[in-house]
């Protein structure tokens, strides 16, 4: 059998050999990792094709702090040792959002409605008190909220492609009830279920975190089409009607 015929982990290709094995362990005890290292978040949600805003991903982000404005998520299908690294996000505060000109706020989205309806989660490790870790959850969602975020997915994983095809998608946020359909919400129950967690609970703890708004630049009207338009000034547009 060609290694073309064969899948490991669902994918096409052979199993790794004892000598990739035992080059990923020395390698493991030799090297730093540093970059990967400075990771200090998990964080879960859902991302939404700009080109078709019927097409929602879950999207595990690990993520590090460049410093206090700017942040750098590597995105993953899954929690799970063979996750496949479907895309990227960096996350700026509205601070910086504000520099940029309006040909680049159409790339970016908030994470207002992500926070305040409790769909954007930071998974607790296991044996920790549910309180305990959701008060340290509602500190991160805090600073969250008032971030925009710029989204390329490289990999959907979503449709069953078996390697990365085609060019990169900018991907969007939900910004309000009712996006995505049933397919969303199934996807989020399910997701709920698997991280043992309660949507409607983390809504009402997130009541008293303080909506910052949206910078004026994402307030110019725009028909819904579920594409860019001309005159878009950021990703949230795709959702205004």
């Amino acid at each position: 059998m060609s290694t073309t015929e064969q899948e490991t982990n669902g994918l096409p290709g052979a199993p790794l050999t004892t000598k990739s094995k035992v080059l990923e362990t020395g390698a493991s005890m030799a090297q730093s990792f540093t970059p990967v290292k400075s990771i200090c978040a998990h964080l879960n949600a859902f991302h939404v094709y700009t080109t078709d805003p019927n097409r929602c991903v879950e999207a595990n982000h690990y993520c590090s702090h460049l410093n206090e404005d700017v942040r750098q998520c590597l995105i993953y299908d899954t929690p799970e040792s063979n996750a496949k690294l479907i895309g990227v996000e960096y996350m700026i505060s509205t601070k910086l959002y504000k520099t940029l000109p309006e040909s680049e706020r159409k790339l970016w989205h908030s994470h207002v409605f992500e926070v305040k309806s409790g769909m954007l989660i930071m998974p607790g490790p296991n044996g920790l008190p549910t309180g305990v870790w959701e008060t340290a959850e509602t500190k991160e969602m805090e600073d969250v909220i008032g971030l925009y975020g710029k989204t390329y997915h490289f990999w959907q994983v979503d449709r069953g492609d078996k390697l990365p095809m085609g060019e990169p998608v900018l991907m969007g946020s939900l910004t309000e009830e009712g996006q995505g359909g049933d397919a969303l919400k199934a996807m989020w129950q399910d997701r709920d279920r698997r991280f043992g967690v309660d949507t409607e609970q983390k809504k009402m703890k997130r009541e008293m975190i303080g909506d910052p708004g949206v910078h004026q630049g994402e307030k110019g009207k725009v028909e819904h089409s579920g594409k860019w338009a001309n005159g878009v000034l950021d990703a949230d547009q795709v959702w205004k009607k």
